[in-house]
């Protein structure tokens, strides 16, 4: 009875857990978002309107989104948009986070995936230890010339984060191709490995 009680509870703590943290983590960021546009917002509204409600800024903000989407999709937005990016890159803070930020974005919401060719497993960091990672690219035919071997470029991923780790260059015939999709390798990475792919 007593392992029956304790599996029932940690069955329930798998399903309730992630669903609660994902609420958690939404109504957190519309309050940001609410707090941060808010302060700014509220005055204007009541001076124009005589009324502001909690909410209105997050309507603006996803107004706000959906104008940055069509801009930068049309008009000048496709050549801005580059330049402007080139600038951001040139601040301190913005060179080392903002990369990784736009990767996790493009992954989570974008239709145009990182460059994840294919989840394989590599002998790294030694002989008979083996390591995760995304087929990213053939290797450049210079490298390939010095070697001496058809080569290709693997992303070792650092846990928790699957966006960031080591470039490998392994030679094509020691890269073992598996079945695992992206998702499920991120999920991997992520969980430190305690969520295995089905």
């Amino acid at each position: 009875m007593k392992k029956q009680l304790k599996r029932y509870f940690i069955y329930g703590l798998t399903i309730f857990l992630p669903i609660m943290l994902t609420v958690y983590l939404i109504i957190l960021t519309f309050n940001f978002i609410d707090g941060f546009l808010g302060k700014a917002i509220k005055p204007i509204f009541i001076n124009i309107f005589g009324f502001y409600f909690n909410g209105t800024s997050i309507l603006i903000f996803i107004l706000l989104i959906f104008s940055i989407g069509f801009v930068t999709t049309h008009f000048l937005g496709k050549k801005l948009y580059p330049w402007f990016e080139k600038q951001l890159l040139k601040l301190p803070f913005f060179r080392q986070v903002y990369p990784a930020m736009k990767e996790i974005a493009l992954f989570l919401f974008s239709h145009e995936r990182p460059a994840f060719k294919q989840v394989v497993l590599v002998e790294y960091p030694r002989k008979g230890a083996y390591s995760l990672g995304f087929l990213m690219n053939d290797s450049a035919k210079s490298i390939c010339q010095k070697i001496g071997k058809e080569t290709c470029n693997v992303l070792i991923p650092t846990s928790p984060s699957p966006f960031s780790g080591f470039v490998v260059i392994i030679p094509k015939d020691e890269v073992i191709l598996t079945d695992m999709t992206v998702e499920q390798a991120v999920k991997f990475f992520v969980s430190d490995g305690v969520v295995n792919p089905e």
